[in-house]
């Protein structure tokens, strides 16, 4: 996705805004995860929980990206 849409999206759209905050509270709960050695059954059922929830988020602020460069149509 383009910056400059991403960057619009970030200062005028709360719901692309929301979704992007918890996008990276997945994605830094990811990060812990992955520099431990060895990860328990649990953290390894956690790791697969939020890497299936960071991709429906970023789905989710892709849908929004894309319904802002659709020209409007009018009937």
């Amino acid at each position: 996705m383009a910056t400059q849409v991403k960057d619009e999206l970030m200062a005028s759209d709360e719901t692309y805004r929301r979704l992007a905050q918890e996008h990276s509270q997945y994605a830094q709960r990811l990060e812990s995860l992955v520099t431990k050695r060895f990860l328990s059954e649990e953290e390894q059922i956690e790791e697969t929980r939020l890497k299936k929830l960071k991709l429906r988020l970023k789905d989710q602020m892709e849908q929004i990206a894309q319904q802002r460069n659709q020209p409007h149509q009018f009937a």
